[in-house]
């Protein structure tokens, strides 16, 4: 089952007393045949999951380094559609559990039910769809449900205590610590009162917390895994994959580690 897959791989590492690491990457960056050649280098290297993003024209939560990245993977003509086909062909060479992270608009066009049958085909996990609110996520959460895909949220710095409080209760797989008031991109540092508010969210939420956007250097993977259950790591990933330092990928995954 597939929320069981992505829940067994955070129980592993967090009872091992290591720290969860999921990098993005950017699906067709490079071209779509060098897809499951990227999974197996970041599994080998010790990702507890792999966040696979679809290439989209309006990218409102990315930052420069993904906007690029998706640029360049819809000149390469990259669809939803040939992304799924590329993960399906491959779903046997992995162990990794794989998470989508997809805008509203390339799902809708597919169709939502649709879109939960490729999932499952395709051996998907999870799945991010960071410009929908909850108010709206009735359209999808049912299909998801059927074919057991985990419905990660994101919780925001500026989200009131409620918001919170049903953000927690709602989401699956893990819950997506927002770090930074704006979009993806390399961060200097992290507000000061960042650590207490990973602490509470950690705290209350009965799935594992992973601090995501800004977070780019090894340093950065220890200070903020310190507080809670993991990273997301994207911007960075996605340039060192881009220009080929997989030594300095392989440092960041590592700094995850006791």
């Amino acid at each position: 089952m597939p929320k069981e897959k992505l829940d067994h791989a955070f129980q592993r590492v967090l009872q091992n007393g290591d720290k969860a690491f999921v990098p993005y990457i950017m699906a067709g960056d490079g071209g779509l045949e060098q897809l499951n050649e990227q999974i197996s280098f970041l599994e080998k290297c010790g990702a507890t999951a792999v966040e696979v993003g679809i290439p989209f024209s309006d990218p409102v939560a990315d930052g420069p380094t993904i906007q690029k990245a998706g640029i360049r993977a819809l000149e390469g003509e990259v669809t939803l559609a040939k992304v799924f086909e590329t993960l399906q062909a491959f779903k046997l060479d992995r162990a990794i559990p794989v998470v989508v992270m997809s805008y509203i608009n390339p799902i809708y066009a597919m169709g939502i039910e649709q879109f939960a049958i490729n999932c499952e085909q395709a051996g998907i996990d999870g799945l991010i769809i960071p410009d929908i609110p909850l108010e709206e996520e009735g359209i999808i959460t049912e299909q998801l449900a059927e074919y057991k895909i985990a419905l990660i949220r994101l919780a925001a710095l500026t989200s009131t205590d409620d918001r919170i409080e049903e953000l927690i209760k709602r989401t699956e797989g893990f819950l997506y610590a927002v770090t930074v008031t704006g979009t993806t991109g390399e961060r200097a540092n992290f507000k000061k009162n960042l650590a207490a508010h990973l602490k509470v969210l950690q705290k209350k939420s009965s799935v594992p917390v992973l601090a995501g956007f800004g977070v780019s250097t090894p340093e950065q993977v220890k200070e903020l895994a310190a507080h809670c259950d993991g990273v997301v790591v994207g911007s960075r990933i996605v340039d060192l994959l881009h220009v080929g330092k997989y030594e300095a990928i392989q440092e960041l995954i590592a700094a995850a580690k006791k």
